[in-house]
């Protein structure tokens, strides 16, 4: 639950505030994957534009024929690919992160729901 602390001032907040009427955990974190997402397409929309200037300012061919717009996305990606990779590494390693720890959480209520089956499954045998 957040708390004011008065005049549209927040006290500290942890990455994860509890809600003790509903029993609810909301995170006040964005997505790790929703940020990397939006960071990447944004490298890409910046490297689309960059790239129709360069093909309107003559400075790079315009395709072949009606291609124009098929070679300036693909130019646009091709250039944003390796951006991304490079400016985007820490963004990708919190993705990474927070993947691997909601597969490691559900690793282990799968191994806790089989073991109550397996409890459940030996009392049910004696």
């Amino acid at each position: 639950m957040l708390h004011w602390t008065g005049a549209g001032r927040r006290s500290r907040r942890t990455a994860y505030d509890h809600d003790e009427r509903e029993g609810v955990t909301v995170s006040l974190k964005p997505s790790a994957t929703i940020r990397y997402t939006a960071m990447r397409l944004g490298i890409f929309v910046g490297c689309l534009v960059v790239v129709a200037g360069l093909v309107r300012l003559r400075w790079v061919p315009a395709g072949l024929g009606d291609a124009n717009a098929a070679w300036v996305v693909l130019l646009a990606l091709v250039l944003s690919a390796p951006l991304s990779y490079v400016l985007l590494r820490k963004q990708r390693e919190e993705m990474s992160q927070q993947i691997s720890g909601r597969v490691a959480g559900a690793k282990e209520k799968l191994a806790a729901n089989r073991s109550q089956e397996d409890q459940a499954d030996d009392a049910a045998r004696v």
